[in-house]
């Protein structure tokens, strides 16, 4: 195919481009494995949702597990208990609708543009909230830097929307700390996101009470704690390097930019992991590993117009759900110290 002709005016250029149908044959689509995941994950989701749902009810942080009376995974509850399992829906069911969301936000675009992707495979694991998020695979070639950064874009927004729903209306669920109770095993901290939802609600008069007094004076009901595993997950997938949504977003705009950006995000995120949580570190490999590769996409049509605005869109959801210490107490620093104690 010949190069295009710089003459021709960008808006014009999708009759030159037009898109094609996707290349070879449909993947062998494997709807028993879907279904499969995405019951093991309402599952574990419940089951770590009734845990914290338990420890709201007991006036305990939702993310402590130091109770000896109950397991951490308490498996022991379908057999005993099987009514607390019912607990767990509020916050499985946003978490599970929050990834869902972001998952087919991908998904729909990819199709819209011809492009083959999966189905969402979610991810079971017995974690603090019971899956590792979800993913989709897309099994044919994206055509142009226009249809990278729609792709791209749709997740995070339409996980950002699920999320700030379920927080605008979580924070009200909430109860203040007892007196004298710990923080639990995960002392998270606010992106700026939470804190201004909740001076928004505070001042407009819709929290009273324990609801409208400061963050970490109060107790989070567990649907707000799947916002914050919302937020937190957007912001995550939004750094701009390497092949996450924002790495894609930046090379769809500057394809040339793409490695400096990438390494610019892992230079800042090795202090952010020695000074504010080590996971961080984790980040970085990740970014560092994948920082060099890139869908390969005609140069044409270019990002331009409204999605210049969007991808400031997305630069500004970045700042607002970003933690820089989303666990407190958990740098290198005070990790090293704690292991030398």
């Amino acid at each position: 195919m010949s190069e295009p002709n710089p003459a021709i005016p960008t808006s014009t250029l999708e009759h030159y481009y037009p898109l094609p149908e996707p290349v070879g044959p449909p993947p062998k689509k494997r709807y028993w494995l879907h279904a499969l995941l995405l019951i093991a994950t309402c599952f574990t989701t419940l089951i770590m949702g009734a845990r914290m749902q338990y420890n709201f009810d007991h006036n305990q942080p939702a993310l402590s597990f130091s109770d000896e009376k109950v397991d951490y995974f308490p498996w022991s509850w379908l057999r005993t208990h099987p009514e607390r399992i019912l607990g767990g829906v509020p916050f499985a069911a946003t978490v599970m609708l929050f990834f869902l969301a972001h998952e087919l936000g991908h998904y729909l675009t990819c199709r819209r543009y011809g492009v083959y992707a999966t189905l969402p495979f979610f991810i079971p694991m017995p974690t603090p909230i019971g899956t590792m998020g979800a993913v989709i695979l897309i099994r044919s070639p994206i055509r142009s830097r226009k249809a990278l950064f729609d792709i791209a874009i749709a997740g995070p927004i339409a996980g950002f929307v699920v999320a700030l729903v379920a927080l605008l209306v979580s924070l009200g669920l909430s109860k203040p700390l007892p007196h004298g109770a710990g923080a639990g095993d995960y002392e998270l901290t606010f992106p700026l996101i939470f804190q201004w939802a909740h001076q928004l609600l505070t001042w407009s008069g819709l929290l009273h009470g324990a609801a409208a007094m400061p963050l970490n004076r109060v107790l989070l009901h567990p649907t707000a704690i799947a916002a914050w595993v919302g937020m937190f997950a957007t912001a995550l997938n939004l750094l701009p390097g390497g092949q996450l949504d924002g790495g894609h977003i930046a090379f769809s705009i500057s394809p040339h930019a793409h490695r400096f950006i990438s390494w610019l995000t892992i230079l800042i995120l090795v202090p952010m992991a020695y000074y504010l949580w080590v996971g961080w570190w984790l980040w970085a490999v990740l970014l560092q590993l994948s920082s060099l590769r890139h869908p390969q996409v005609q140069d044409m049509p270019r990002v331009a117009g409204g999605r210049v605005w969007l991808a400031g869109l997305a630069l500004a959801m970045l700042a607002v759900t970003l933690t820089p210490s989303p666990f407190a107490h958990t740098s290198t620093i005070e990790f090293v110290r704690q292991m030398r104690h």
